[in-house]
């Protein structure tokens, strides 16, 4: 990492630590404690299982983006995410049927929920409602309604999982450059970011599976932080991108600026969905930008009889990074893992054809909605 990057990286970090401080010493001094809400992350599991997150901020949420909103409103939007007012040790009580247990939110306002339901659940996948309430002996809970946090178990007919990068995989953001997506990030909404050419289109075939109808989780993680999680949700949405599980990253510690922990942070999170899911075999799809080739290669390479393909978009990078994308893509095939750099969604669905993922249907529809995107304005 460039010097000028370091420097922004520690003044970000530093930002955060003394907002976090001038806003709880300013809250400490409200005579009426400030209303807070409970914002959920969709969650996954099994029948056995159910692991959710979220946090707990101050104020209302942000009003969804619209396809007509203006620079200077998504900008505006952009930073009061960023500048999220969390609530440190807030308490919570969860609920799941019969099942109840609290929790304690952490200093960022972060919590974490493991439910073991007994006896187990049904297996037929779905999604699952778990209730969260704040504790009403907590200052900031000021009589606010239950939230409902979902739960995603993938389908007992599932034969694979899909385990996503997010930036320049699934939408350009131009991770490349920390300025470059600094400001597509604040200038651009989930209805106005460019998608790439037929994502959306590949994403619903793997999901659909060569049987049309097997219902294989998507997984998507990032190093970006739990700040964007609804603008992000908003995207799939958007594009009709296949929703599922997003982990990602406390911005307290990392920023959008640094890439501090990137590969260990990735590592751990796709540990944890292989480790929760471990009769199913995953699909690793990334870009060569940054560190997802060397993450997907480790994995590959310590369990290749969980990988059934790494595929990895190639951006514009220069000739020595594709050298080595390169021989680490020799390297895992040579372990038994087919890893391939992809121009296209197109070049994946047609491996992923041949493998069996997909059925040859689900191939023409990703070339049609290539060239719908390729079309449209912008």
């Amino acid at each position: 990492m460039s010097d000028w990057s370091r420097l922004l990286a520690m003044a970000a970090r530093h930002a955060d630590t003394w907002g976090d401080r001038w806003r709880q010493r300013r809250a400490a001094g409200r005579t009426v404690p400030r209303p807070a809400h409970v914002q959920p992350y969709l969650g996954f599991g099994t029948t056995a299982r159910l692991q959710l997150a979220g946090r707990v901020l101050h104020g209302q949420p942000p009003p969804p983006a619209q396809p007509g909103d203006s620079a200077l409103r998504n900008a505006l939007q952009f930073v009061r995410r960023m500048a999220s007012s969390e609530v440190p040790g807030a308490r919570l009580s969860v609920r799941h049927g019969e099942l109840q247990q609290q929790v304690v939110a952490d200093d960022e306002g972060y919590f974490q929920v493991d439910l073991r339901p007994v006896p187990p659940l049904p297996d037929e996948g779905g999604l699952h409602e778990v209730e969260l309430r704040l504790q009403s002996d907590h200052p900031a809970a000021g009589g606010a309604d239950a939230t409902q946090a979902l739960v995603m178990l993938p389908s007992p007919r599932a034969r694979f999982g899909v385990i996503s990068d997010i930036d320049d995989t699934v939408v350009r953001t131009h991770v490349h450059s920390r300025l470059r997506m600094l400001l597509t990030l604040a200038r651009t909404n989930a209805h106005t970011r460019q998608p790439f050419e037929g994502v959306a289109a590949l994403y619903r075939a793997l999901q659909a599976g060569a049987g049309g109808d097997e219902g294989n989780p998507l997984f998507y993680v990032s190093s970006s932080p739990w700040n964007l999680y609804t603008p992000l949700v908003e995207y799939l949405q958007a594009q009709d991108i296949p929703l599922g599980p997003l982990l990602l990253k406390d911005y307290g510690d990392h920023s959008l600026a640094s890439l501090h922990d990137h590969h260990g942070h990735k590592q751990a999170a796709i540990e944890r969905v292989l480790g929760t899911y471990p009769a199913l075999p995953f699909v690793l799809i990334g870009d060569s930008s940054e560190q997802d080739p060397e993450i997907y290669a480790d994995i590959a390479l310590q369990r290749p009889q969980r990988i059934r393909a790494v595929y990895i978009r190639s951006p514009r990078v220069n000739a020595r990074r594709q050298a080595a994308v390169d021989r680490l893509a020799d390297r895992v095939q040579d372990a038994g893992v087919p890893m391939l750099g992809v121009a296209d969604s197109v070049a994946a669905a047609r491996h992923a054809l041949a493998l069996g993922l997909i059925d040859e249907a689900a191939v023409a529809a990703v070339q049609a909605d290539r060239r719908r995107d390729l079309a449209s304005p912008g």
